[in-house]
């Protein structure tokens, strides 16, 4: 099996080389076809590891592969964890990666780094794979930075445009600040557990919960509590949960492939499994899962009310991608993982099929993505919009779609859980099912029906995809094969996944990968009353839920489709919400003002006091000075005269006489 897994991890990074290194030799052709090839492989023995385990009952593996070094005892190692929670993430990694490569081929023919572009999405698989698969926090740490790395060079892939280099440069910031505390978090269970594998750690989780740490002079804290929050500000950071998901909306400024590669279905969800993987951990500590739960209802409601006033329809589909990552938060913090996990699945399907039918709409018109710009396109594209409309539906939880049936788990699940916090969280996830159908079906509306925009839309300067400006006439067409035939393809998925909700939600599929204590187990309670895919249905229709999506998607009809001057009534009747929102909480002046102002008044305040003052003027030049001062008025004494010399010795002569004497 080590050699199975180790194909699956190296098959990308293959790619990667030749295409990278070996670009401008094998061409266009040769780089799509290398990295698809290798995508491809890891695909199918993912398939292949995916059946062994969840289908055939087979059993986790858990190898060390290479040993790097031993430090006081302490070994740091590469090694696979497989089972059927890494099985899953290495099937949906694979598929949504295979099919972005596929889909590249047409959004990115014109575009200058073709090969360089595939080099990092096929790069960027092995990274994920490396971080899914590993069993020590070493390898985990690599592949969370490696994922970072990547996703910093493909949001600024066309790094001529001003905006792109500061989406990348916030991104990496932002992720850096999460990262410092995923670092100390690391360092607090090696601490404690002198182990950076898996399992030995998860073996001291009870002890860990006894210990104490002292971090202010007279207070001991939970040293397990300090680190699951560490941890999961590392992860609030990779998964943008709120205050450090500013970087996610801005890096829309990337080509579209890579936002539903990375910002939707598979980077953004590191941290979610990271956090589902140390269930051992996080269940001996109420106060981090209360505080993991708080963090995911806010994210969850606030981040979707933004996407009502967006504009771009990329950033509408990011700030919808931030509110479902709060929604798998929250189920995280109701110790719902496996709802947590499950809705990481079916979102990565339909989030990724929103995201590539945006790019095909933008390919159909010339990198216009206003929607102010669009309408009336269902005519022109039928596949983008049956499957955009699938996507959609999914995505606000239609029954019979995947979202219908993760989404209702998580909020059934944080309905019954006793944790701090939970029904603070519950009505917000509760409310933010009505703006998740009015922000979407907003999208869909303004896209795909009404008057057709586009044809007296001037051009659209800041829109362009590094490709040229906006529509400039013309009739828009459907997408070429190279793009339909992934949107299809992740169609399926997007209406099947969520009719496995009896094993993943209620079974014991994620049984020897997830922990939870069977005090706080709401997905058991909720599973007692689970009577098959039909009941399920049946019973989420007449839940809440279910109508406040309805009500949502018939509020966009209404004021999208047959009253649209109430959009414009309501922005002029309370201009103060709508420009909170549009300012998006002010979190970006803050950011701009606070942090990032801050950091360069302090960098000027040391250049001119430290650099300037202190070490140019007084430490460098002053130096230079002081020794030109006192070499000045030594030079007085030396005037080449012989009595002139003599007279001094003798002067110190006398003085050493009289030294002596008294």
């Amino acid at each position: 099996m080590e050699t199975l897994y180790l194909a699956i991890v190296l098959a990308p990074l293959l790619g990667a080389i030749v295409a990278g290194l070996f670009g401008r030799q094998v061409g266009r052709v040769g780089a799509h076809s290398v990295t698809i090839a290798g995508v491809a492989i890891s695909f199918v023995l993912s398939l292949v590891v995916f059946w062994y385990h969840a289908m055939a009952g087979g059993e986790v593996y858990n190898e060390t592969v290479y040993t790097w070094l031993v430090s006081d005892g302490i070994r740091f190692e590469i090694g696979f964890l497989v089972d059927n929670l890494t099985a899953m993430m290495m099937l949906v990694v694979t598929f949504v990666s295979l099919m972005v490569h596929v889909y590249t081929i047409g959004y990115m023919q014109d575009d200058p780094g073709y090969q360089r572009f595939f080099a990092l999405i096929s790069l960027f698989t092995f990274s994920m794979l490396m971080l899914v698969m590993a069993n020590n926090f070493l390898q985990l740490f690599f592949g969370w930075e490696a994922v970072g790395l990547v996703s910093y060079l493909l949001i600024g892939f066309w790094f001529k445009r001003p905006t792109a280099i500061y989406a990348n440069m916030k991104a990496f910031i932002v992720n850096r600040v999460g990262d410092f505390a995923f670092v100390l978090g690391i360092g607090a269970v090696v601490f404690h557990a002198a182990s950076l594998d898996y399992m030995e750690v998860f073996a001291q989780a009870d002890t860990m919960a006894d210990a104490t740490i002292s971090i202010l002079p007279g207070s001991e804290w939970s040293l397990l509590t300090v680190a699951c929050i560490l941890l999961f500000i590392g992860a609030m950071a990779k998964s943008a949960q709120v205050p450090l998901h500013v970087w996610l909306p801005d890096s829309m400024e990337g080509p579209t492939p890579i936002s539903a590669l990375i910002h939707a279905a598979t980077m953004v969800t590191a941290g979610i499994f990271m956090v589902a993987r140390m269930s051992p951990l996080y269940e001996y500590s109420v106060a981090a899962l209360s505080f993991i739960l708080v963090i995911g209802a806010i994210t969850a409601f606030f981040m979707g009310l933004i996407g009502l006033v967006q504009n771009d329809i990329k950033r509408v589909v990011a700030y919808s991608t931030l509110s479902q990552l709060g929604y798998m938060t929250v189920a995280l913090g109701a110790s719902a993982y496996a709802a947590g996990m499950f809705h990481l699945m079916t979102h990565a399907f339909f989030k990724a099929l929103l995201f590539l039918a945006a790019g095909s709409v933008i390919m159909a018109l010339h990198h216009e993505q206003d929607m102010r710009r669009m309408g009336g396109l269902r005519k022109y594209m039928p596949i983008t919009y049956a499957t955009a409309l699938i996507g959609s539906l999914a995505l606000i939880g239609f029954p019979g779609l995947a979202g219908f049936f993760s989404k209702d788990g998580i909020i059934e699940a944080v309905h019954m859980s006793s944790t701090p916090g939970a029904t603070f969280a519950y009505v917000l996830v509760l409310a933010g099912v009505f703006v998740t159908a009015l922000y979407t079906f907003r999208m869909f509306f303004m896209v795909f029906h009404g008057e057709e925009r586009f044809r007296h839309a001037p051009p659209a300067a800041g829109h362009d995809e590094g490709h040229g400006h906006g529509h400039h006439g013309g009739t828009p067409h459907e997408s070429p094969w190279v793009v339909t035939v992934p949107l299809i393809l992740l169609a399926i998925p997007s209406v099947l996944a969520g009719y496995f909700v009896g094993p993943l939600l209620f079974g014991d599929f994620f049984a020897d990968a997830l922990f939870v204590d069977e005090s706080r187990d709401v997905l058991a309670r909720l599973g007692e009353g689970y009577d098959g895919v039909l009941g399920f249905i049946i019973h989420g229709i007449m839940m809440p839920p279910f109508w406040l999506a309805m009500a949502g998607l018939g509020t966009a009809w209404y004021v999208y489709m047959k009253r649209p001057e109430l959009a414009q009534k309501a922005r002029d009747t309370l201009p103060w919400a709508y420009n909170i929102l549009d300012r998006k909480y002010g979190f970006d002046e803050f950011n701009d003002v606070v942090f990032a102002g801050g950091a360069r008044r302090l960098g000027q305040w040391l250049w001119r006091f430290g650099d300037t003052l202190l070490i140019d003027t007084v430490i460098v030049n002053g130096s230079a000075r002081a020794v030109g001062w006192v070499s000045g008025r030594l030079r007085l004494g030396q005037t080449g005269y012989l009595y002139h010399y003599a007279f001094a010795m003798i002067i110190g002569l006398l003085v050493l006489i009289l030294a002596f004497a008294l």
